[in-house]
Formats: C-alpha cells, structure tokens, sequence
C-alpha cells in the first residue's frame, strides 16, 4: 500500500502550517522551511526534529 496522495490536501508542515508537496524519493516537501519529513511504513512523520534541511538545489530539482 502507497501513501495516498489525497492526504496532502489536509496535511500541513508543523512549523510554518504550509503545503507539503509529496516528492519522487517518497517524502513530505516543505518549500518555505526548506524541511523534508519522512513517510515511513506509508505514515508520514511530521516532526520537526524528524525532518532533514534540503538544499537549495534540492529544492530546485523537486517539481511544484
């Protein structure tokens, strides 16, 4: 079972509340905080300590 992409129009980043946008390496992209949280076992972990800082060509490499 896959993450199911309709959670993404309910679920915000905890820090700014912001969209989280789903990338191609199965994690949760935050573009304002420059954050990506993890999908583990199809749940997302959103917790901030939990989260890895994206650079900026990371960012750039993430389609909108």
């Amino acid at each position: 079972m896959a993450f199911d992409k309709s959670l993404l129009t309910i679920l915000a980043c905890p820090v700014c509340k912001g969209k989280l946008q789903l990338s191609n390496d199965n994690e949760l992209i935050c573009r304002f905080d420059k954050l990506a949280y993890p999908i583990r076992d199809n749940i997302p972990v959103l917790l901030e300590n939990e989260a890895r800082n994206l650079s900026s060509d990371e960012l750039e490499q993430i389609k909108e």
